[in-house]
């Protein structure tokens, strides 16, 4: 089998064929770089028959992994033995399940992905310290971002304290960081900052295992790499080792939007320098019309931080008559919206769900998104989840992670409450908890034989109850019980009482996530290979958001835009203060706050396929704003 290579550019073929050491591609916008890097791996794949070494990709998203994993599933059918695409959380959960004994990790780690459950744990850490005679008082929980700072840029315990000019408070923060620390490993727990950072810990205390990974992966390609913050790039140094003669890396330098969370212009700069790669760049842009290239490339050029080496973007679509680009200026925020909402209504009626609106901030889309069903037009603002909202939703991943972990009073707690909404019945978890004490500590195996004998109970619910204690009390069974646990849902929805209708508000919407969510974990392990502990960890490493309306117009911040792209975009807000940010017109023109904001503005524009529609007002909530001066910077003012 051979792969088709000649849809590829010259500049694309080339680092689909690379084979002269590291090389790092500056792939623009709409540049097909996806396609680069899937083409790379199948190519990867097939010139090695016989052999038993696995490439692996890296990405940042469940989303962008699993569309990887298809394209390449379709070009080179069965290649999961050979190809693992995954994100960097998800790849340092593997090493932990794998390795984390050597630092005291158990395979079955609970992932905290509340904020809730990380103010516990701190909470935790400032009783210990405040034990220890360190002053602590009820602000110190107000720390739980700066110690994410801490683990993000992967400092260690020792030299917390010289960071902070305040000696009190540095020798607070040294003991609250390292505590914090000591707290999620004690209880086998791990946020998704510690998680990166324990997993490098144990790469370079114990290389061995940094080096088993090298041989296992002969070939690491890595995508999107201008979103690394400091830890996840410690961890690639880490599992490439001193002779990177097979990696391969996809960046951009003019997409680094991610500052806030630790990505920097330096990272992509300190890559180039110490792995001494070679570039390639793939400016053509097959995505957006000319006029919208010509105003991506006026705007970008302002900033100061960028390759110097870089290429300007060239449109390969054709020009043509239409007008792609359109600027509206209005005297109200109210009125901008308004306008927005009647232009897609007579524009794009019978194509609604082509239509995308983006904006620095969710304040602004909130009352875009009103505008536009009072109008009379779907519309959905993307909010991301990490639970499940839906009482059967909530019950059953309540009774994977206590399958899991069977003494976790908590997951316990909420067992019992989801329950409730669904059946009526109220289960006490103290009763429970003292029961299954009596018992050895199961607090699973005590639930459901609790619910068994309980007064109440439908007669169906029983049924249930006894095939699903069989299928994960005692077999672990995540998939038959999660099958069988559908079919009850159903049941409960088809007969809904006072007590279960709040429950079930959302219970289609989250039966796809969850079975999407559930197939994507099936199909990058296989169901021989799946276990309870990868399961639960990569449900927790995913949101939980709710799939797009087919019609809905698509509100989304730039930030959560970034990837997509869309036939119309509507980029509303244009105004000082709102495009740039307040706070980036604070630090100064030349500031790397007012370079992020412009690569902000250059990501909006190059989502735009068809046209491009940009608005502003003259007055915001209150207060006059002058007009945006990347519209001057694009020459569109």
């Amino acid at each position: 089998m051979t792969l088709d290579l000649e849809g590829l550019n010259s500049n694309q073929r080339v680092a689909v064929e690379w084979d002269e050491g590291p090389l790092l591609v500056l792939a623009g916008p709409g540049s097909g770089k996806t396609r680069v890097l899937t083409i790379r791996v199948a190519k990867l794949v097939l010139d090695s028959p016989g052999k038993r070494f696995r490439v692996l990709g890296l990405t940042f998203t469940n989303k962008a992994a699993a569309e990887m994993r298809q394209r390449v599933e379709e070009l080179v059918p069965d290649s999961r033995e050979r190809v693992l695409l995954t994100t960097f959380h998800s790849f340092c959960a593997d090493i932990l399940r794998q390795h984390g004994s050597h630092v005291g990790i158990k395979p079955d780690f609970v992932i905290l992905n509340q904020d809730s459950d990380r103010e516990g744990v701190l909470g935790d850490a400032i009783t210990a310290v405040s034990r220890k005679g360190i002053d602590t008082d009820k602000n110190d929980m107000k720390l739980l971002p700066m110690i994410d700072r801490l683990l993000s840029n992967a400092v260690p315990e020792s030299q917390v304290a010289r960071l902070v000019q305040d000696q009190d408070f540095a020798w607070k923060l040294s003991a609250l960081y390292t505590e914090y620390r000591r707290q999620l490993i004690s209880n086998n727990r791990l946020d998704f900052s510690s998680l990166l950072i324990i997993a490098y810990n144990l790469l370079t205390e114990k290389p061995a295992i940094a080096k088993q990974i090298r041989t296992i992966y002969a070939h690491i390609c890595v995508d999107e790499f201008q979103d690394t913050n400091l830890v996840q790039y410690l961890v690639l140094k880490a599992i490439v080792g001193d002779d990177p003669q097979n990696l391969f890396v996809v960046a951009d330098d003019d997409q680094i939007i991610y500052q806030w969370n630790g990505a920097s212009p330096e990272r992509l700069n300190s890559l180039r320098d110490d792995f001494k790669m070679s570039v390639v760049q793939l400016p053509a842009n097959y995505r957006c019309p000319p006029e919208v290239i010509v105003l991506a490339n006026r705007l970008i050029q302002h900033n100061l931080e960028r390759a110097a080496d870089k290429e300007p973007l060239y449109a390969i679509k054709e020009e043509t008559t239409a007008q792609v680009v359109r600027i509206q200026k209005f005297p109200t925020m109210d009125d901008e919206l308004g306008w927005v909402a009647e232009d897609i209504a007579t524009q794009h009626g019978g194509d609604t769900g082509e239509c995308a609106i983006l904006a620095r901030t969710k304040r602004i889309l909130e009352s875009a998104v009103a505008k536009m069903q009072a109008r009379g037009i779907a519309a959905s603002l993307t909010i991301r989840k990490t639970e499940f909202a839906s009482a059967p939703f909530r019950w059953l991943h309540a009774v994977l992670r206590l399958a899991n972990a069977r003494s976790d009073r908590e997951q316990l707690r909420r067992l019992c409450k989801a329950f409730f909404e669904i059946e009526g019945v109220d289960l006490d978890v103290q009763e429970i908890t003292a029961d299954a004490a009596r018992v050895g500590g199961d607090l699973l195996r005590c639930w459901f034989e609790t619910a068994l004998v309980r007064d109440g109970v439908d007669g169906n619910t029983v049924k249930f109850l006894e095939s699903g204690q069989r299928n994960i009390v005692n077999r672990l069974n995540v998939l038959g019980f999660s099958q069988s646990a559908f079919t009850w849902f159903a049941e409960q929805d088809k007969k809904l009482g006072t007590y279960t209708e709040e429950g079930f508000a959302d219970y289609n919407e989250e039966k796809s996530i969850w079975e999407n969510l559930q197939q994507r974990v099936v199909d990058k392990y296989g169901r021989d290979e799946l276990t309870l502990n990868t399961f639960l960890q990569e449900f927790d490493l995913s949101e939980k958001s709710a799939p797009i309306p087919a019609n809905a117009v698509r509100c989304l911040t730039i930030h959560s835009s970034k990837g997509m792209e869309f036939r119309h975009v509507y980029l509303i807000g244009l105004a000082e203060d709102e495009l740039p940010s307040f706070q980036s017109i604070k630090k100064g023109d030349k500031s790397r706050e007012m370079q992020e904001e412009r690569r902000n503005c250059f990501v909006a524009i190059t989502r735009a396929q068809e046209s491009l529609t940009i608005t502003y007002a003259v007055r915001y909530r209150g207060w006059d704003k002058k007009p945006s001066r990347f519209l001057s910077e694009m020459g569109l003012v």
